[in-house]
């Protein structure tokens, strides 16, 4: 354990584990950055003065921030469980957490920094993340994990991207395009590691229900390559009719993808149901996408909206919610708040989509008000229920990640 960190911080159950501050950073600054977004827009806060303007710092903050916060708390929590290495706690954690809010700090602060020292501090979180979690990935008989690697690998290098043309007075909103595709292929693999737990054991119900859901490589991985085809046809050929095809494709093997789901009842109970509509909003929004670069009236950003608040962001608070609790030593949440949220952020991206259709007119600033502002509601609820779990010892007292040893 590094001497610099507080000693009052050494035994802080904030610290046990790896999704315990990362899932804690996740919800406060995708509440915080959005409250904040959505007060510049209404002109109650000014725009950040940031290297390539207040646009594509939301864009950033919203992927590289938010969303990778709960990619690092998932991955530092998952790894080890899967792989049977020791977890991640302490002196790493606590090292980790301080450079990525350090990460955070330096965007906002590039108008008198520049953009370097935001670059690499950006830069510095996936690297460092994949300097500790591919020697258990790799050691792991099959290396059924690899993917890991290769997405963090992906989203650090499109974050280079950005920030060196950001640095060049280029276009850099296509490298954050670039990483929401690399993101929708981690949401696929990681669902597929956990929805056959999920679905077959109900996690709401009993163990018999009889289900017999199997995440099958072969649609799956139909679904990934078309994804990251449709991904680099956007980055090569932006507004390409190729990428509209290609964007029409992906949503076609997302539906496909979703056959996989259809196991009757258990699909019904809240943690099965909240992935499989993470899936829809996939679909729908390659769709919707697809369909504006081949002529549809209404803009690519408005799709991609249905990805960004609506996939992601369901992804991230149904992974939050499950592992949260488990992994704290709790069992699993049954609260009507959970599927109030989830409900929440799907209506949140419907009217975001709204928003940017030429028929919203008059009502487009209000669609994008209502959308910020539901959307914001439903991780300020995660962060009401959480924060005490997140934050706080567990129930048995025990030490790390392992789940709890029996229901109360």
């Amino acid at each position: 354990m590094p001497d610099f960190m507080p000693r009052p911080l050494q035994a802080h159950p904030l610290f046990l584990c790896g999704f315990r501050p990362f899932f804690l950073f996740t919800a406060g600054w995708g509440t915080l950055a959005m409250a904040a977004w959505l007060a510049m827009l209404a002109g109650w806060l000014p725009m950040p003065a940031v290297a390539g303007g207040a646009l594509q710092w939301h864009a950033h903050e919203m992927l590289y921030g938010f969303a990778m916060a709960s990619v690092a708390g998932f991955l530092l929590t998952a790894v080890p469980e899967f792989t049977g290495a020791p977890g991640y706690g302490g002196g790493t954690l606590f090292e980790l957490s301080l450079l990525w809010l350090g990460a955070r700090l330096a965007f906002l602060l590039s108008p008198w920094l520049g953009v370097w020292p935001a670059a690499v501090l950006n830069a510095a979180l996936p690297l460092w993340l994949l300097w500790l979690l591919a020697p258990p990935i790799w050691r792991d008989p099959g290396r059924r994990h690899l993917s890991f690697l290769y997405a963090l690998a992906a989203l650090a290098a499109a974050d280079a991207g950005f920030f060196i043309a950001l640095a060049r007075g280029a276009a850099a909103l296509p490298w954050l395009y670039a990483a929401n595709g690399m993101l929708m292929v981690l949401i696929v693999v990681t669902v597929s590691r956990v929805s056959m737990r999920i679905v077959n054991s109900g996690m709401d119900g009993d163990d018999d229900s009889g289900a017999a859901y199997l995440a099958r490589p072969p649609r799956r991985n139909l679904a990934t390559f078309a994804i990251a085809l449709c991904t680099a046809a956007e980055f090569v050929l932006p507004g390409n009719a190729v990428a509209g095809w290609l964007a029409l494709a992906a949503s076609a093997a997302m539906l496909n993808l979703l056959n996989d789901w259809h196991v009757g009842i258990p699909l019904f109970r809240r943690w099965p149901l909240m992935l499989y509509a993470v899936y829809w909003l996939m679909a729908l929004g390659f769709g919707a996408m697809g369909a504006s670069l081949l002529g549809a009236p209404w803009p690519v950003s408005a799709g991609r909206h249905l990805l960004m608040a609506g996939a992601i962001s369901l992804a991230i608070l149904s992974v939050m919610c499950i592992a949260g609790r488990s992994h704290a030593g709790h069992w699993p949440e049954r609260r009507t708040w959970v599927p109030l949220a989830a409900a929440t952020i799907v209506l949140a991206a419907l009217l975001r989509y709204a928003a940017g259709l030429p028929q919203a007119g008059t009502l487009a600033a209000s669609l994008l008000a209502a959308s910020g502002l539901l959307w914001l509601a439903a991780f300020a609820l995660y962060l009401r229920y959480f924060w005490p779990i997140l934050a706080g010892p567990r129930p048995d007292q025990a030490q790390g990640c392992a789940g709890p040893a029996e229901e109360a």
